[in-house]
Protein backbone atom coordinates (compact mmCIF):
# COMPACT_ATOMS: atom_id res chain seq x y z
CA UNK A 1 0.00 0.00 0.00
CA UNK A 2 1.45 3.26 -0.50
CA UNK A 3 2.07 5.69 2.21
CA UNK A 4 -0.85 8.26 2.00
CA UNK A 5 0.27 12.32 3.07
CA UNK A 6 -2.26 14.68 3.61
CA UNK A 7 -1.76 18.29 3.18
CA UNK A 8 -4.56 21.26 3.85
CA UNK A 9 -4.36 24.97 3.02
CA UNK A 10 -6.15 27.40 5.04
CA UNK A 11 -8.01 29.82 3.11
CA UNK A 12 -7.84 33.05 4.21
CA UNK A 13 -4.87 34.94 2.63
CA UNK A 14 -2.89 35.13 -0.86
CA UNK A 15 -0.05 33.29 -0.93
CA UNK A 16 3.98 35.28 -0.78
CA UNK A 17 6.61 33.78 -1.58
CA UNK A 18 7.83 32.50 1.82
CA UNK A 19 4.93 30.01 0.90
CA UNK A 20 6.08 29.02 -1.91
CA UNK A 21 9.29 28.16 -0.79
CA UNK A 22 8.29 26.76 2.70
CA UNK A 23 4.95 24.57 1.71
CA UNK A 24 4.34 25.18 -2.09
CA UNK A 25 7.31 23.95 -4.17
CA UNK A 26 8.35 20.57 -1.54
CA UNK A 27 4.55 19.47 -1.31
CA UNK A 28 4.57 19.65 -5.36
CA UNK A 29 7.85 17.86 -5.14
CA UNK A 30 6.77 14.90 -2.16
CA UNK A 31 3.59 14.64 -4.48
CA UNK A 32 5.40 13.09 -7.56
CA UNK A 33 7.27 10.43 -5.56
CA UNK A 34 6.31 7.04 -6.95
CA UNK A 35 5.15 5.37 -3.50
CA UNK A 36 2.99 8.08 -2.32
CA UNK A 37 -0.74 8.87 -2.47
CA UNK A 38 -0.77 12.58 -1.88
CA UNK A 39 -4.33 14.49 -1.01
CA UNK A 40 -4.01 18.27 -0.67
CA UNK A 41 -7.44 20.56 0.28
CA UNK A 42 -8.54 23.67 0.71
CA UNK A 43 -9.35 23.82 4.41
CA UNK A 44 -12.26 26.62 4.06
CA UNK A 45 -14.09 25.17 7.25
CA UNK A 46 -10.89 26.11 8.61
CA UNK A 47 -11.37 29.54 6.94
CA UNK A 48 -14.96 30.24 9.13
CA UNK A 49 -12.94 29.87 12.77
CA UNK A 50 -10.40 32.87 11.74
CA UNK A 51 -12.23 34.82 9.42
CA UNK A 52 -16.30 35.87 8.67
CA UNK A 53 -15.49 37.91 5.70
CA UNK A 54 -17.31 35.78 2.93
CA UNK A 55 -15.85 37.80 -0.21
CA UNK A 56 -12.65 37.26 1.43
CA UNK A 57 -12.80 33.41 1.80
CA UNK A 58 -13.81 33.49 -1.92
CA UNK A 59 -11.28 35.17 -2.74
CA UNK A 60 -8.38 33.78 -1.30
CA UNK A 61 -9.97 29.79 -2.31
CA UNK A 62 -9.77 31.06 -5.97
CA UNK A 63 -6.15 32.68 -5.80
CA UNK A 64 -4.41 29.44 -3.60
CA UNK A 65 -5.77 27.20 -5.77
CA UNK A 66 -4.90 28.85 -8.93
CA UNK A 67 -2.07 29.10 -7.59
CA UNK A 68 -0.97 25.32 -6.46
CA UNK A 69 -2.19 24.44 -9.73
CA UNK A 70 -0.24 27.27 -11.45
CA UNK A 71 2.70 26.03 -9.46
CA UNK A 72 2.78 22.19 -11.18
CA UNK A 73 0.68 20.33 -8.86
CA UNK A 74 -0.86 17.61 -10.94
CA UNK A 75 -4.71 16.56 -10.30
CA UNK A 76 -3.74 13.47 -12.27
CA UNK A 77 -1.84 11.99 -9.40
CA UNK A 78 -3.19 13.59 -6.81
CA UNK A 79 -6.48 14.11 -4.94
CA UNK A 80 -7.53 18.38 -4.80
CA UNK A 81 -10.16 19.09 -3.08
CA UNK A 82 -12.41 21.58 -1.20
CA UNK A 83 -12.55 20.44 2.50
CA UNK A 84 -16.02 21.38 2.07
CA UNK A 85 -16.82 19.57 -0.44
CA UNK A 86 -16.59 16.68 1.41
CA UNK A 87 -19.71 15.86 3.64
CA UNK A 88 -17.99 12.54 5.40
CA UNK A 89 -15.63 15.39 6.75
CA UNK A 90 -18.16 17.26 9.06
CA UNK A 91 -19.94 13.74 9.81
CA UNK A 92 -16.48 12.37 10.89
CA UNK A 93 -15.84 15.44 12.99
CA UNK A 94 -19.27 14.41 15.21
CA UNK A 95 -18.22 10.85 15.55
CA UNK A 96 -14.90 11.94 16.88
CA UNK A 97 -16.34 14.96 19.32
CA UNK A 98 -18.07 12.11 20.98
CA UNK A 99 -14.78 10.15 22.27
CA UNK A 100 -12.75 13.27 22.55
CA UNK A 101 -12.65 14.65 26.13
CA UNK A 102 -13.02 18.18 27.06
CA UNK A 103 -10.34 18.69 29.08
CA UNK A 104 -8.06 17.20 26.07
CA UNK A 105 -9.56 20.18 23.75
CA UNK A 106 -8.72 22.91 27.19
CA UNK A 107 -4.78 21.97 26.35
CA UNK A 108 -4.80 22.92 23.06
CA UNK A 109 -2.42 25.46 22.17
CA UNK A 110 -5.12 28.07 20.22
CA UNK A 111 -7.56 27.89 23.17
CA UNK A 112 -5.03 28.46 25.26
CA UNK A 113 -3.70 31.09 23.91
CA UNK A 114 -6.66 33.14 23.61
CA UNK A 115 -7.59 32.63 27.46
CA UNK A 116 -4.55 33.45 28.61
CA UNK A 117 -4.88 36.51 26.75
CA UNK A 118 -8.15 36.79 28.08
CA UNK A 119 -7.05 36.68 31.68
CA UNK A 120 -3.87 38.62 31.17
CA UNK A 121 -6.55 41.47 30.10
CA UNK A 122 -8.80 41.12 32.76
CA UNK A 123 -11.65 39.82 30.83
CA UNK A 124 -13.99 36.52 31.03
CA UNK A 125 -11.31 33.84 29.92
CA UNK A 126 -13.56 32.24 27.21
CA UNK A 127 -14.27 36.10 26.08
CA UNK A 128 -14.42 35.79 22.22
CA UNK A 129 -13.85 32.30 22.13
CA UNK A 130 -16.03 30.31 19.63
CA UNK A 131 -17.04 26.57 19.30
CA UNK A 132 -14.89 26.48 16.18
CA UNK A 133 -11.56 27.92 17.56
CA UNK A 134 -12.10 25.85 20.94
CA UNK A 135 -12.92 22.24 18.56
CA UNK A 136 -10.17 23.09 15.60
CA UNK A 137 -8.15 20.16 16.72
CA UNK A 138 -11.41 17.29 16.09
CA UNK A 139 -11.90 18.99 13.09
CA UNK A 140 -8.62 18.50 11.55
CA UNK A 141 -8.26 15.00 12.83
CA UNK A 142 -11.84 14.25 10.70
CA UNK A 143 -9.58 15.66 7.95
CA UNK A 144 -6.59 13.48 8.28
CA UNK A 145 -8.15 10.24 9.79
CA UNK A 146 -10.67 10.27 6.86
CA UNK A 147 -8.15 9.07 4.49
CA UNK A 148 -6.03 7.47 6.99
CA UNK A 149 -3.16 9.65 5.96
CA UNK A 150 0.08 8.10 7.27
CA UNK A 151 2.00 11.43 7.15
CA UNK A 152 0.97 15.23 7.60
CA UNK A 153 3.31 18.12 6.70
CA UNK A 154 3.08 20.12 9.39
CA UNK A 155 5.21 23.67 10.76
CA UNK A 156 6.26 23.15 14.26
CA UNK A 157 2.89 25.02 15.80
CA UNK A 158 0.95 22.00 14.66
CA UNK A 159 2.68 19.44 15.50
CA UNK A 160 0.02 18.89 18.92
CA UNK A 161 -2.70 18.83 16.74
CA UNK A 162 -1.38 15.76 15.11
CA UNK A 163 -0.68 14.13 18.86
CA UNK A 164 -4.54 14.63 19.44
CA UNK A 165 -5.69 12.73 16.27
CA UNK A 166 -4.00 10.49 17.15
CA UNK A 167 -4.65 9.96 20.51
CA UNK A 168 -8.36 11.14 19.19
CA UNK A 169 -8.29 7.64 16.99
CA UNK A 170 -6.97 5.16 19.40
CA UNK A 171 -9.65 6.12 22.00
CA UNK A 172 -12.15 5.54 18.28
CA UNK A 173 -10.03 2.25 17.99
CA UNK A 174 -10.76 0.87 21.61
CA UNK A 175 -14.12 1.84 21.86
CA UNK A 176 -15.01 0.83 18.21
CA UNK A 177 -12.72 -1.63 16.50
CA UNK A 178 -13.53 -4.89 18.12
CA UNK A 179 -10.19 -5.83 18.24
CA UNK A 180 -8.52 -3.91 14.54
CA UNK A 181 -7.72 -0.72 14.42
CA UNK A 182 -10.07 1.59 12.09
CA UNK A 183 -7.63 4.39 12.02
CA UNK A 184 -4.14 4.57 10.38
CA UNK A 185 -2.03 6.80 13.83
CA UNK A 186 -0.93 9.70 11.46
CA UNK A 187 2.73 11.00 11.88
CA UNK A 188 3.74 14.54 11.75
CA UNK A 189 6.25 15.42 9.39
CA UNK A 190 7.88 18.93 10.16
CA UNK A 191 10.42 20.39 7.55
CA UNK A 192 13.06 23.12 8.34
CA UNK A 193 12.25 24.88 5.25
CA UNK A 194 8.87 25.39 6.12
CA UNK A 195 10.44 27.75 8.89
CA UNK A 196 12.30 30.06 7.07
CA UNK A 197 12.26 32.29 4.26
CA UNK A 198 13.23 35.85 5.48
CA UNK A 199 11.42 39.08 5.12
CA UNK A 200 11.97 42.16 4.00
CA UNK A 201 13.24 43.34 7.31
CA UNK A 202 15.03 39.85 8.14
CA UNK A 203 12.12 38.78 10.26
CA UNK A 204 9.99 35.63 9.21
CA UNK A 205 8.12 36.72 5.89
CA UNK A 206 4.53 37.07 6.81
CA UNK A 207 1.88 39.76 5.19
CA UNK A 208 1.00 40.25 9.24
CA UNK A 209 4.77 41.83 9.46
CA UNK A 210 4.23 43.81 6.07
CA UNK A 211 7.65 42.07 4.65
CA UNK A 212 6.10 39.89 2.17
CA UNK A 213 7.30 39.11 -1.46
CA UNK A 214 4.29 38.63 -3.37
CA UNK A 215 4.60 35.16 -5.49
CA UNK A 216 2.14 36.25 -8.42
CA UNK A 217 0.29 39.12 -7.16
CA UNK A 218 1.27 42.46 -8.41
CA UNK A 219 3.28 40.72 -10.94
CA UNK A 220 6.30 41.29 -12.20
CA UNK A 221 6.46 45.06 -11.07
CA UNK A 222 5.51 44.21 -7.34
CA UNK A 223 8.16 41.68 -7.57
CA UNK A 224 10.83 44.23 -8.20
CA UNK A 225 9.52 46.77 -6.14
CA UNK A 226 9.38 44.51 -3.09
CA UNK A 227 12.92 43.25 -3.44
CA UNK A 228 13.91 46.77 -3.91
CA UNK A 229 13.13 47.21 -0.41
CA UNK A 230 14.77 44.44 1.34
CA UNK A 231 16.97 45.78 4.11
CA UNK A 232 20.65 45.90 3.36
CA UNK A 233 24.00 47.84 4.92
CA UNK A 234 24.94 51.03 4.11
CA UNK A 235 28.25 49.60 2.02
CA UNK A 236 28.60 51.65 -1.44
CA UNK A 237 29.77 49.83 -5.17
CA UNK A 238 32.97 48.83 -4.75
CA UNK A 239 33.26 48.53 -1.04
CA UNK A 240 33.11 44.40 -0.36
CA UNK A 241 30.19 43.66 1.78
CA UNK A 242 29.63 40.32 3.81
CA UNK A 243 26.48 38.56 2.43
CA UNK A 244 25.53 35.83 5.23
CA UNK A 245 23.23 36.73 7.13
CA UNK A 246 21.27 38.91 5.11
CA UNK A 247 17.68 39.18 4.33
CA UNK A 248 18.78 39.42 0.50
CA UNK A 249 21.37 36.19 0.45
CA UNK A 250 18.72 33.73 1.77
CA UNK A 251 16.22 34.88 -0.95
CA UNK A 252 19.13 34.14 -3.17
CA UNK A 253 20.06 30.43 -1.67
CA UNK A 254 16.31 29.81 -2.04
CA UNK A 255 16.50 29.94 -5.91
CA UNK A 256 19.87 29.34 -7.23
CA UNK A 257 21.72 26.20 -7.73
CA UNK A 258 25.27 25.85 -6.23
CA UNK A 259 27.77 27.35 -8.62
CA UNK A 260 25.49 30.23 -8.56
CA UNK A 261 25.28 30.41 -4.69
CA UNK A 262 29.03 30.41 -5.10
CA UNK A 263 29.74 33.15 -7.69
CA UNK A 264 27.30 35.67 -5.98
CA UNK A 265 29.04 35.52 -2.47
CA UNK A 266 32.32 35.92 -4.29
CA UNK A 267 30.88 39.47 -6.03
CA UNK A 268 29.76 40.31 -3.23
CA UNK A 269 32.97 40.25 -1.21
CA UNK A 270 34.83 41.84 -4.55
CA UNK A 271 32.16 44.70 -3.87
CA UNK A 272 28.94 43.99 -6.30
CA UNK A 273 26.84 47.07 -5.24
CA UNK A 274 23.31 45.88 -3.39
CA UNK A 275 21.51 47.59 -6.39
CA UNK A 276 22.55 45.64 -8.68
CA UNK A 277 22.56 42.39 -6.15
CA UNK A 278 18.87 43.49 -6.00
CA UNK A 279 18.59 43.46 -10.16
CA UNK A 280 20.26 39.94 -10.42
CA UNK A 281 18.03 38.60 -7.20
CA UNK A 282 14.60 39.79 -9.19
CA UNK A 283 15.91 38.10 -12.34
CA UNK A 284 16.53 34.67 -10.52
CA UNK A 285 13.12 35.03 -8.87
CA UNK A 286 11.22 36.03 -12.30
CA UNK A 287 13.14 32.94 -14.79
CA UNK A 288 11.45 30.75 -12.04
CA UNK A 289 7.90 32.08 -10.87
CA UNK A 290 7.50 34.14 -14.29
CA UNK A 291 6.40 31.18 -16.10
CA UNK A 292 4.11 29.99 -13.26
CA UNK A 293 2.79 33.74 -13.10
CA UNK A 294 1.48 33.35 -17.24
CA UNK A 295 -0.42 30.22 -15.97
CA UNK A 296 -1.72 31.74 -12.59
CA UNK A 297 -3.03 34.36 -14.64
CA UNK A 298 -4.63 32.12 -17.56
CA UNK A 299 -6.42 30.12 -14.51
CA UNK A 300 -7.70 33.68 -12.49
CA UNK A 301 -8.91 34.80 -15.83
CA UNK A 302 -10.98 31.10 -16.38
CA UNK A 303 -12.34 29.93 -13.12
CA UNK A 304 -14.44 27.33 -14.42
CA UNK A 305 -11.00 25.28 -15.01
CA UNK A 306 -9.99 25.29 -11.24
CA UNK A 307 -13.65 24.54 -10.50
CA UNK A 308 -13.44 21.48 -12.99
CA UNK A 309 -10.21 20.11 -11.57
CA UNK A 310 -11.63 21.04 -7.58
CA UNK A 311 -14.61 18.52 -8.52
CA UNK A 312 -13.05 16.34 -9.95
CA UNK A 313 -10.93 16.03 -6.83
CA UNK A 314 -13.46 16.03 -4.37
CA UNK A 315 -15.14 12.54 -6.44
CA UNK A 316 -11.42 10.69 -6.52
CA UNK A 317 -11.31 11.96 -2.39
CA UNK A 318 -15.26 10.46 -1.98
CA UNK A 319 -14.10 7.18 -3.55
CA UNK A 320 -12.20 7.04 -0.37
CA UNK A 321 -14.23 8.60 2.35
CA UNK A 322 -17.13 7.07 1.26
CA UNK A 323 -17.71 3.84 1.84
CA UNK A 324 -14.94 4.56 5.27
CA UNK A 325 -17.50 6.32 6.24
CA UNK A 326 -19.88 3.72 6.11
CA UNK A 327 -17.64 1.34 7.75
CA UNK A 328 -17.45 4.07 10.78
CA UNK A 329 -21.53 4.04 10.79
CA UNK A 330 -21.63 0.67 11.12
CA UNK A 331 -19.00 0.78 13.79
CA UNK A 332 -20.24 3.10 15.53
CA UNK A 333 -24.05 1.59 15.79
CA UNK A 334 -25.60 3.45 12.89
CA UNK A 335 -26.46 0.74 10.80
CA UNK A 336 -29.63 0.03 8.84
CA UNK A 337 -32.81 -1.44 10.23
CA UNK A 338 -33.64 -4.47 7.82
CA UNK A 339 -36.31 -5.51 9.58
CA UNK A 340 -39.90 -3.89 9.64
CA UNK A 341 -41.03 -1.51 11.96
CA UNK A 342 -44.73 -2.38 10.96
CA UNK A 343 -45.87 -6.03 13.32
CA UNK A 344 -46.60 -8.71 11.63
CA UNK A 345 -49.29 -11.33 12.74
CA UNK A 346 -48.13 -14.28 14.33
CA UNK A 347 -47.50 -16.60 12.24
CA UNK A 348 -46.70 -20.75 12.32
CA UNK A 349 -43.11 -21.69 12.86
CA UNK A 350 -41.50 -22.53 9.52
CA UNK A 351 -39.02 -25.19 9.54
CA UNK A 352 -35.68 -24.38 10.46
CA UNK A 353 -33.19 -23.92 7.50
CA UNK A 354 -30.43 -25.22 7.43
CA UNK A 355 -27.53 -23.17 7.96
CA UNK A 356 -25.51 -21.71 4.57
CA UNK A 357 -22.26 -20.83 3.79
CA UNK A 358 -21.37 -17.31 4.64
CA UNK A 359 -19.19 -14.54 2.61
CA UNK A 360 -17.86 -11.37 4.36
CA UNK A 361 -16.24 -8.43 3.64
CA UNK A 362 -13.77 -6.18 5.92
CA UNK A 363 -11.08 -3.40 5.67
CA UNK A 364 -8.00 -4.00 7.62
CA UNK A 365 -5.61 -1.53 9.08
CA UNK A 366 -3.21 -1.19 5.98
CA UNK A 367 -6.58 0.48 3.83
CA UNK A 368 -7.31 -2.82 1.94
CA UNK A 369 -10.07 -4.61 1.70
CA UNK A 370 -10.65 -8.44 2.27
CA UNK A 371 -13.45 -10.94 1.71
CA UNK A 372 -13.81 -14.17 2.70
CA UNK A 373 -16.40 -17.41 2.72
CA UNK A 374 -16.84 -19.44 5.73
CA UNK A 375 -18.50 -22.99 6.42
CA UNK A 376 -22.05 -23.08 8.03
CA UNK A 377 -19.74 -24.46 11.35
CA UNK A 378 -17.73 -20.88 10.34
CA UNK A 379 -14.30 -22.98 8.74
CA UNK A 380 -12.67 -20.59 6.92
CA UNK A 381 -12.97 -21.66 3.21
CA UNK A 382 -12.11 -19.08 1.12
CA UNK A 383 -9.68 -16.03 1.94
CA UNK A 384 -9.09 -13.21 -0.74
CA UNK A 385 -6.18 -11.07 -1.19
CA UNK A 386 -6.04 -7.45 -0.42
CA UNK A 387 -7.94 -5.03 -2.77
CA UNK A 388 -8.16 -1.35 -3.15
CA UNK A 389 -11.31 -0.31 -3.61
CA UNK A 390 -14.25 -1.92 -1.90
CA UNK A 391 -16.79 -2.10 -4.71
CA UNK A 392 -14.01 -4.52 -6.01
CA UNK A 393 -14.10 -6.98 -3.37
CA UNK A 394 -18.23 -6.88 -3.31
CA UNK A 395 -18.36 -7.49 -6.96
CA UNK A 396 -16.45 -10.20 -6.92
CA UNK A 397 -18.53 -12.02 -3.52
CA UNK A 398 -21.34 -10.96 -5.75
CA UNK A 399 -19.76 -12.90 -8.96
CA UNK A 400 -18.90 -15.99 -6.30
CA UNK A 401 -22.47 -16.21 -5.47
CA UNK A 402 -24.16 -15.92 -8.95
CA UNK A 403 -21.70 -17.60 -10.59
CA UNK A 404 -20.63 -20.08 -8.32
CA UNK A 405 -17.48 -22.34 -9.37
CA UNK A 406 -17.28 -20.70 -12.74
CA UNK A 407 -16.18 -17.97 -11.23
CA UNK A 408 -13.44 -19.21 -8.82
CA UNK A 409 -10.32 -19.61 -11.45
CA UNK A 410 -10.28 -15.62 -11.98
CA UNK A 411 -10.94 -14.61 -8.15
CA UNK A 412 -8.33 -12.98 -5.98
CA UNK A 413 -8.56 -15.70 -3.49
CA UNK A 414 -6.79 -18.97 -1.99
CA UNK A 415 -8.20 -21.98 -0.09
CA UNK A 416 -8.27 -21.24 3.65
CA UNK A 417 -5.82 -23.86 5.79
CA UNK A 418 -8.02 -26.82 6.17
CA UNK A 419 -10.52 -26.03 3.58
CA UNK A 420 -10.95 -28.87 0.83
CA UNK A 421 -11.28 -27.93 -2.73
CA UNK A 422 -14.62 -30.12 -2.64
CA UNK A 423 -15.89 -28.29 0.01
CA UNK A 424 -15.56 -24.85 -1.26
CA UNK A 425 -17.04 -25.63 -4.61
CA UNK A 426 -19.73 -27.38 -2.38
CA UNK A 427 -20.30 -24.53 -1.00
CA UNK A 428 -20.54 -22.48 -3.61
CA UNK A 429 -22.68 -24.28 -5.54
CA UNK A 430 -25.23 -23.68 -2.91
CA UNK A 431 -24.72 -19.96 -2.40
CA UNK A 432 -25.15 -20.12 -6.35
CA UNK A 433 -28.22 -22.22 -6.23
CA UNK A 434 -29.84 -19.91 -3.50
CA UNK A 435 -29.48 -16.66 -5.95
CA UNK A 436 -31.56 -18.49 -8.67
Amino acid sequence: MKARVLTGITTTGTPHLGNYVGAIRPAIAASREPDVQSFFFLADYHALIKCDEPDRIERSRLEIAATWLACGLDVQRVAFYRQSDIPETPELTWLLTCVTAKGQMNRAHAYKAATDANEAAGEDIDAGVTMGLYSYPILMAADILLFNAHRVPVGRDQVQHIEMARDIAQRFNHLFGQGRDLFVLPQAEVGEAVELLPGLDGRKMSKSYDNAIPLFEGGARALREAVARIITDSRLPGEPKEPEGTPLIAIWDAFADTAQRTAFRAELRAGLGWGEAKQRLVELIEAEIGPKRERYEQLMAHPEQIEAALEAGARRARQVATPFMAELRRAVGLRPMLASATPRPVAAAAPAKAAMPLFKQYRESDGRFYFKLTAADGALLLQSSGLADGREAGAWVKRLKTEGVAALAGAPVELGPDAARGAVEAALAALAAAQE
